[in-house]
Order: structure tokens, then C-alpha cells, then sequence
């Protein structure tokens, strides 16, 4: 098969593994060990039952979108600056005006935050001082301190898409789900940094880095991992009192619960496997995409998604067809950040170009360009894919070759045509959940946020960014 042509990497006709995944032909993903099924859903109320088919409508469909006068500043419903510098107590919360909120959803989920965070350090700072500064004080920080919120983004438009807030109410435990996202996010994150050794984060030294520099000891290295670990479980556990703290309506509490607990077995589960994979040179393209699934499409868009709904009361009809959608949506997600992550400028993206090809990580990316090397007669870029993926890369010149091997071969161009493909299926799956339209307008820019351009350095500034010191 020449390099141009679609191989096992391109081609596969769904997503699914149990008959619960949309139909993605053409997509470029192998389904074979993909095996995206609704487990998780099946406790939360959530059925996968008929999980249709056939999800290959045309990209971007469904036409101009109406918007309500006055709502937001920007297309997803972030940047306006409504709200003020101080949190937002209990009270002030559940009195929040939707229509608002859909001006700023990052800026009334970060208020919510603070007055979370601002309680939760008040009970550390009672237990211990020095725990307080060091650990309570960094979560805090680190989860104030940057990020596009894009988890509750999602959970507050599928709150709106499915009537939420539709009589001015209803805001209040919308939001503490959504702070509960973000700092489950933080327990991600942190604990991911200890275990990729990654020393950047947002562009500033990761919370295991930070910590180890704090304290330079002969042991600061362990320390600064060991400590992270307790931050990020700090950070789950203020997660699951913030999500019991929430109030959510007595006939969405159970359905809520059930997703949460499905998301986070699931994002343990997507973590474990991208391990797994590291330490046994596992280099299918298949198991990258069940990783991807798992690790990042449901946790980081279908499940919000899902909440908002469960939230509103959403019937069967907007809840599988969301699912669908953010299926899609959040495959996207995750292979368009593989592509950011070679290719991507690390004054953009906060982290050193190359990091995956430098730690030998058998991303979705990788596994494409290796397979394609193999099956397209180029045993030279074969031989150099083949000895990247699962293993370390050392030194700037060789992480440079294996990029220029990826793009050669037409991986990094299929892994963005496949973003584009998938984003196409996600937007069109909202068309027939029958949903609010000016939510649906906010969730269908939201989804097209996700496949954005890959900000590339030019050649010189790429090699010297792959150094191992990263472009901070």
C-alpha cells in the first residue's frame, strides 16, 4: 500500500466496540481494540441502548443558529468579564440570573471557585499550617491560576441546550458541578505531570517541580513527586465534597452520581492504559484510540456534557444524541492536543515542543505515522517510527527527525483531517437532539474551539524548543 493511501489508522468504520459508538467512517481510527462502549453510562441513567449508527451527516451542519439580545461577548459564552473579583457565596450563587451566566461561564464557575477554595484552605490552615502552605495553598493556586475551563464550558451549555435554566433558576448546582469538574481536572493534571515527568505546566514549573525546587534537599526529586500525588488527591477529594455539596434536583441527584463515578473509573482507566502502553512498547494504533477514549474524550467533553443534561432533566432522545456528540467531540479534542503536542509552539501551549515523541508515548499521532511508515514502502522513516514509539528519544536532533518522519509520511495532515471529520459528526449529532437553539449555536463553537490551529514555531525555533529544557 503507498504512503498516501488510507491504512488501518484512517480507515475504520466505527468507533465501537459493543455497538454503542457512533458510526465514523473514514475517520481514522481503528476500531479494533477502540471498543468504545456506554459502560459507565449504563449506572447513571444513561441508556446506550440503539446508540445509532451511521453518524456520517456532512460537518457542521445544521444552518445559522439563533442567539438570544445581549447574551455573551464571545461565541462560547467566555470573556465578557461580568462578574466582579470576589467569590461567590452559596447564596449569591443559587441566585445567579442563566442568562448571565451565559455571558461569562468561566467567570462565574472561577467565582464559585474561589468561595470553595477560600472554605476549603480555611479547614486546612485548622489541621496544619505548614500543610496548608504547602499542599492546600498549591491547589488552590494551581487551580485559580489558568486554564479554559472547557470542561464546564461544556456542562454549562448542555445544561442550557436541554432547557436549564429556562424559567431563570437552576443556576446554583450547575455551577458547583462544574467547579467540581475543575478540580477534578487539578487532580488530573497534577498527578499527570508526576507520572509523564513533565517539569512544565501552563507554562510555569508543574506543582511536582515546584515543590521539589521549594525544597532542595538531596531527596527533593522524590519529595516533589511523592507531595504532588497528595496534592492531586487533595484535589479528588475536594471534588467529591464540592459534587455532594451541589444540590442538584432530587431527580437528577442518582443520574449525576452515576456519571460521576463512571467518569472518574474512566479517566483512572485512560490513564493506566497510556502507562501500560509506555512501559510495554504497546504501538496499535487501536489501543491509542481506546486511551484517547477513556483518557480524555469522555472525561473531558461527554461526560460535562451529560451532566448539564441530567441537570436540566433531559429526556432519553438529547441525552444519547449529546453522548454521540461529545463522543466525537472529544476523540477531536484529544488527537488535535497530540498534534499540538509535537508540533505545537510551547509559547502556545505551556509545554516543551516534542514532549510526546521525547518520552517514546505511543500517542493516537505516533501510532498513525508508524503505521502508515510500514504500510507505505519507506522502511527508513519505518525504522526511525518504529524505534520512537514506546520508547525514550534522546536528544534534540533525533526528536526533530522523528516530527519531520511524522509529517513525511502524511500523519500529522490524516490525524487532522480525522479532528476535522469527527468535529463534523459531533456538530451534526446536535442538530437531531432537538436543543436549544442558542445553546446548540454556543455548543457548536465550542466543538470547533477544539480542532483550532496548530500554532507551529518555524524550523530553527522548533529544534532549539525540543531541547529537553522545553521553552518555558
Amino acid at each position: 500500500m503507498r504512503a498516501g493511501t488510507q491504512d488501518s489508522g484512517e480507515e475504520a468504520t466505527a468507533v465501537a466496540g459493543s455497538g454503542a459508538g457512533p458510526d465514523v467512517a473514514g475517520a481514522g481510527l481503528d476500531s479494533a481494540g477502540a471498543g468504545l462502549d456506554d459502560r459507565g453510562a449504563k449506572g447513571a441513567g444513561v441508556s446506550g441502548a440503539g446508540a445509532a449508527r451511521g453518524a456520517g451527516a456532512a460537518g457542521g451542519a445544521g444552518g445559522a443558529a439563533c442567539t438570544r439580545a445581549g447574551r455573551g461577548a464571545g461565541a462560547d459564552g467566555t470573556g465578557a468579564g461580568v462578574f466582579g473579583p470576589d467569590a461567590l457565596g452559596p447564596g449569591a450563587v443559587d441566585a445567579l440570573d442563566p442568562d448571565v451566566v451565559d455571558a461569562d461561564v468561566a467567570g462565574a464557575v472561577g467565582r464559585v471557585l474561589e468561595g470553595v477554595l477560600a472554605d476549603r484552605v480555611r479547614g486546612a490552615r485548622a489541621v496544619d499550617r505548614l500543610f496548608a502552605d504547602d499542599l492546600a495553598e498549591r491547589v488552590a493556586a494551581f487551580t485559580l491560576g489558568g486554564g479554559k475551563r472547557l470542561r464546564s464550558r461544556f456542562l454549562w451549555w448542555g445544561f442550557r441546550a436541554c432547557g436549564g435554566g429556562r424559567d431563570g433558576g437552576g443556576a446554583g448546582p450547575a455551577l458547583r458541578v462544574a467547579a467540581a469538574l475543575e478540580l477534578l481536572q487539578t487532580c488530573a493534571l497534577v498527578q499527570d505531570d508526576v507520572m509523564d515527568d513533565s517539569a512544565l505546566r501552563r507554562g510555569r514549573p508543574a506543582v511536582h517541580a515546584d515543590l521539589a525546587a521549594r525544597h532542595g534537599t538531596g531527596r527533593a526529586l522524590s519529595f516533589g513527586a511523592a507531595a504532588a500525588v497528595l496534592a492531586g488527591d487533595l484535589a479528588l477529594s475536594w471534588a467529591d465534597d464540592t459534587l455532594a455539596a451541589a444540590a442538584a434536583p432530587a431527580g437528577s441527584r442518582r443520574a449525576v452520581t452515576g456519571i460521576w463515578r463512571a467518569l472518574r473509573d474512566e479517566m483512572a482507566a485512560g490513564q493506566y492504559l497510556d502507562l501500560h502502553a509506555q512501559v510495554t512498547g504497546a504501538r496499535s494504533v487501536g489501543r491509542a484510540a481506546r486511551t484517547a477514549f477513556l483518557k480524555s474524550a469522555l472525561y473531558s467533553v461527554e461526560r460535562p456534557l451529560l451532566l448539564g443534561a441530567v441537570l436540566a432533566g433531559a429526556g432519553p432522545r438529547r441525552m444519547r444524541e449529546l453522548r454521540l456528540a461529545g463522543r466525537c467531540a472529544g476523540l477531536a479534542f484529544q488527537f488535535h492536543d497530540d498534534l499540538l503536542g509535537a508540533f505545537g509552539d510551547p509559547r502556545v501551549t505551556g509545554k516543551p515542543a516534542g514532549e510526546d515523541v521525547r518520552d517514546g508515548r505511543p500517542t493516537y499521532l505516533l501510532t498513525v505515522a508508524r503505521a502508515r511508515a510500514a504500510a507505505g514502502g519507506d522502511p527508513r522513516a519505518a525504522r526511525l517510527l518504529e524505534s520512537a514509539v514506546g520508547r525514550p528519544v534522546r536528544g534534540a536532533a533525533q526528536v526533530a527527525r522523528v516530527l519531520a518522519a511524522v509529517e513525511a509520511v502524511g500523519a500529522a495532515g490524516a490525524v487532522a483531517a480525522t479532528v476535522e471529520r469527527l468535529i463534523g459528526h459531533g456538530t451534526a449529532r446536535l442538530a437531531g437532539a432537538g436543543l436549544e437553539p442558542f445553546a446548540e449555536h454556543r455548543l457548536r463553537a465550542l466543538m470547533r474551539q477544539l480542532a483550532g490551529p496548530v500554532p507551529v514555531l518555524p524550523g530553527p525555533e522548533r529544534d532549539a524548543a525540543t531541547t529537553d529544557g522545553g521553552a518555558g
